[in-house]
C-alpha cells in the first residue's frame, strides 16, 4: 500500500468532498478518485458512499481513518527525526512549572522552541507548588522547571528570569485598602489566607518571614487553598487577607487592592532550574532559546 493512498484517503475523509480534497493535495479530481478507488480494490472494501451531492464514509472507511492518519503522522515524525538528528534539534524535553507566576512566561518559552526547533517536543508537567518542581529536577523525572529561589538542590543549577516583590492583597472594602503602602505591623490582628504550610511553598515561606522580620507577629491564618487563584477569590470574599507576589495580580483583578510593603520591596526571584549533568542535546537547545527569550533582568 503506498503512502499516497493513505494521503488521497484522509484528505477525502477530512473534507468529504472530492473536490475539496483535490486542491489541498494541489492535484486533479480525476486522478484522486482513481487512488480512491484503487485503496479499495487493495482493502477489498468500500470505504466511501458517493453521490451526485455527498460523500459519506462507510463504517469500514471510518475504522481505517485514525490507522491511516497514525501512519502518515509517524512518517512525517521519521522525516522529522532525520533531518533534525544531524543537528541535534530533536528529542523530548519535560518541563515542570507551578503557580500562576509562570503562566506568562512558560507560553513564551513553549513558543520560541517550537519555532526555533519543531523536532523537540516540550512535554509540560504542571506540579503543585515550585518547590515540588524542583525536587522533579533534583531526581530527574523533570528535565527542565520555573521555580522561586531559594533553591538548594545537591547538583541542581538556576538561573533567574524575573524579578517579582512580595505585595499585600486586600478586599477592596477593608479598611486598610486606601493606603498607599502596608505596614505589616497593621496587619497584626488580621485574619489571614494562604497556601498550605505543609506542602512546601516558597510563597507562605516568604508570608511568614516578611511578616515576623518587619511587623513583629506571626501570621494567624485562618483558611488555607490550594493555589494562588482560590486564595484571591477568598480574600476577595472578605474572608482575610494576604501577602502575595506582583505577578499573580492578574489572576484576579475584580473586588481586590494590591498594595506594596512599606519599606524597602521583597524580592521574590523566578528562576529555570536544570541538572547540568542532564546529557539531552534537546535541553540545551531549549536553554539557548530560553537564554534569548527569557532573559536574566538587571537586579
Amino acid at each position: 500500500m503506498e503512502l499516497r493512498y493513505l494521503a488521497a484517503f484522509v484528505a477525502v475523509a477530512e473534507e468529504l468532498h472530492f473536490g475539496r480534497a483535490a486542491r489541498r493535495l494541489h492535484m486533479a479530481q480525476p486522478p484522486l478518485s482513481q487512488l480512491i478507488r484503487q485503496l479499495e480494490r487493495e482493502l477489498g472494501v468500500q470505504l466511501f458512499e458517493r453521490s451526485t451531492r455527498s460523500v459519506r464514509l462507510t463504517s469500514a472507511g471510518e475504522s481505517f481513518l485514525e490507522p491511516a492518519r497514525r501512519v502518515l503522522d509517524d512518517v512525517d515524525l521519521a522525516k522529522l527525526a532525520v533531518k533534525a538528528a544531524a543537528t541535534g534539534e530533536y528529542g523530548r524535553v519535560v518541563v515542570g512549572f507551578a503557580g500562576a507566576s509562570s503562566h506568562a512566561a512558560l507560553p513564551r518559552l513553549a513558543r520560541a522552541v517550537r519555532a526555533a526547533h519543531p523536532g523537540i517536543d516540550l512535554v509540560m508537567k504542571v506540579q503543585t507548588y515550585a518547590s515540588v518542581a524542583l525536587d522533579g529536577v533534583a531526581d530527574g523525572t523533570l528535565d527542565l522547571s520555573f521555580v522561586r529561589l531559594p533553591a538548594d538542590r545537591p547538583g541542581v543549577r538556576t538561573r533567574v528570569i524575573d524579578n517579582d516583590e512580595l505585595v499585600c492583597a486586600l478586599a477592596e472594602d477593608h479598611p486598610l485598602a486606601g493606603e498607599t503602602a502596608i505596614d505589616l505591623a497593621d496587619l497584626a490582628f488580621e485574619p489571614f489566607v494562604s497556601l498550605p504550610a505543609h506542602a512546601g511553598s516558597t510563597l507562605r515561606d516568604a508570608m511568614v518571614g516578611v511578616c515576623e522580620e518587619r511587623g513583629g507577629f506571626t501570621p494567624r491564618v485562618v483558611q488555607e487553598a490550594p493555589d494562588s487563584n482560590t486564595v484571591l477569590a477568598l480574600v476577595s470574599a472578605g474572608v482575610g487577607v494576604t501577602i502575595t507576589l506582583t505577578s499573580v495580580e492578574h489572576v484576579c483583578r475584580g473586588g481586590l487592592v494590591y498594595l506594596p510593603l512599606a519599606g524597602p520591596s521583597v524580592p521574590m526571584r523566578a528562576a529555570l532550574a536544570w541538572r547540568p549533568d542532564n546529557p539531552s542535546a534537546a535541553l540545551r537547545a531549549v536553554l539557548a532559546v530560553a537564554e534569548e527569550v527569557l532573559p536574566t533582568p538587571p537586579e
